[in-house]
C-alpha cells in the first residue's frame, strides 16, 4: 500500500509557499502581452489560493457546480477586468480579495454546501474583485487585450488544477485531506490579512 502524505506536511508546505510572496496585484509590474498575463496569476499567493480553492469547492458542491462555479468565476472576472481597464473599479479591492481567500478556505474546511445558484453568485462576487485587480494593471492597448486573455487562461487553468486535486482526493476517499487543504487556504488568507 503506498504511503499516504502527511496532512501536517501538506499544510506546512502550503504555509511556506504562502510566505514566498503576498499579492499578485502590486501595480508595479510591466504588463503587456499574452505571456505576461498567463504568468501573472502564478506570482501572487492571493490569486493562486483563491483559484485553486474555487475548483476544490466546486468539487465539494458536486454535480453541475463542477463546471458552473468555475465558469461563473472566469466569466465575471473577465467582464470585471475589461470594465476596470476603462478605470471603473470597485473600492476595497485588496481586502475583498483577501476575504475571498479566507471564505473559500473556510467553506472547504467546514464542508459547507450551498445551493448551486448561491455558490455561483458567491464566487461571482469574488470574481468582480479579482478581475478588477487584474484590469487595473492592464494598459488599454492591443497588448492589454492579449494580457487579459493570458490571465483569463491562467485562471481557468488554476480552476482545472483545483478541480483535478479535489476530484482525485475524493476518488481516493481522502476527504480529510480536502478539509486540510481548506485549512491551509484559510491560513494563507490569514497571512495575507496580516501581511
Amino acid at each position: 500500500m503506498p504511503a499516504r502524505p502527511s496532512s501536517t506536511a501538506l499544510v506546512a508546505l502550503i504555509a511556506v509557499a504562502a510566505t514566498a510572496s503576498g499579492y499578485a496585484h502590486t501595480g508595479t509590474l510591466q504588463v503587456s502581452g499574452f505571456w505576461h498575463g498567463l504568468s501573472h496569476p502564478f506570482t501572487g499567493v492571493d490569486h493562486l489560493l483563491a483559484m485553486l480553492a474555487v475548483g476544490i469547492w466546486a468539487v465539494q458542491l458536486g454535480r453541475r457546480a463542477v463546471w458552473l462555479v468555475p465558469v461563473t468565476f472566469v466569466s465575471v472576472m473577465s467582464v470585471s477586468g475589461l470594465a476596470t481597464m476603462g478605470r471603473i473599479a470597485p473600492p476595497l479591492i485588496e481586502p475583498a480579495i483577501v476575504l475571498s481567500v479566507l471564505l473559500l478556505g473556510i467553506l472547504i474546511m467546514a464542508v459547507i454546501r450551498v445551493p448551486l445558484a448561491a455558490g455561483a453568485a458567491l464566487v461571482g462576487v469574488f470574481a468582480v474583485f479579482h478581475g478588477a485587480a487584474h484590469g487595473m494593471e492592464v494598459p488599454v492597448a492591443i497588448s492589454g487585450a492579449a494580457y487579459a486573455l493570458g490571465f483569463t487562461a491562467a485562471t481557468a487553468l488554476l480552476h482545472v488544477c483545483g478541480l483535478g486535486l479535489g476530484g482525485l482526493l475524493a476518488r481516493l476517499d481522502r476527504l480529510d485531506l480536502v478539509r486540510y487543504l481548506g485549512g491551509a487556504v484559510t491560513l494563507g488568507g490569514a497571512y495575507l490579512a496580516l501581511a
